[in-house]
């Protein structure tokens, strides 16, 4: 698969970001109606009175356009996810609050916003590179968590700090990636307690 890339060149000033902006409101709309898969250059084209040319000038492809898409539908979560952390001090609680915002606001995407959270879905099955990024700067969330938690001693340290923060990654991962969440949220809603529960048990010194 060709990688297309969010931004096609260099800024050519206001009235290039306003018809960026367009393409990716008509976009965004048409997605949402009729899905991603289902929705082509052309449809955009239509629906905004460019030509497809035109189009191309600003995003190399029609993934290009749900990349910048999927990426600020994940920004809306990582928000929510470090908004829950920063509310709190103590290491095992922002722990317990990751688990809960994470799958909370994933929830949210995929019940309120079904044709976009499939344009996430496709980007996690084909490792997007927004994709890519919100998993890593989920990881480092995580990771800062878990050092902490070893400086204040509330967890273990005989384990690889990274080894650690892997493990607990991939416990809260079905619960949060656009693909593998479809097939999981009739316990979602419970996973969170349970899953933050036993993580802390096995974190505990």
């Amino acid at each position: 698969m060709n990688r297309a890339a969010i931004s096609p060149g260099p800024a050519r000033g206001p009235v290039d970001h306003e018809v960026r902006d367009q393409i990716v409101a008509a976009a965004t709309e048409h997605f949402r109606l009729y899905g991603y898969e289902k929705t082509t250059v052309s449809d955009l084209a239509k629906a905004i009175g460019f030509s497809k040319a035109y189009i191309y000038k600003f995003f190399d492809s029609k993934q290009a356009i749900g990349e910048l898409i999927c990426t600020r539908c994940l920004h809306v979560i990582e928000l929510d996810v470090k908004t829950a952390i920063d509310a709190v001090d103590r290491p095992p609680e922002k722990l317990r609050r990751m688990f809960k915002a994470i799958v909370k606001s994933s929830l949210r995407l995929f019940f309120e916003n079904r044709k976009l959270h499939d344009i996430a879905a496709s980007a996690a099955t084909e490792r997007w590179e927004a994709v890519r990024a919100f998993d890593g700067r989920i990881q480092a969330m995580l990771l800062e968590i878990l050092r902490l938690g070893r400086e204040t001693e509330e967890f273990e340290r005989k384990t690889p700090l990274d080894e650690t923060a892997t493990a607990v990654f991939l416990v809260m991962y079905p619960y949060f990636n656009p693909a593998l969440l479809q097939y999981n949220f009739d316990d979602a809603e419970d996973a969170p307690l349970h899953l933050s529960s036993l993580v802390l048990r096995s974190l505990s010194p």
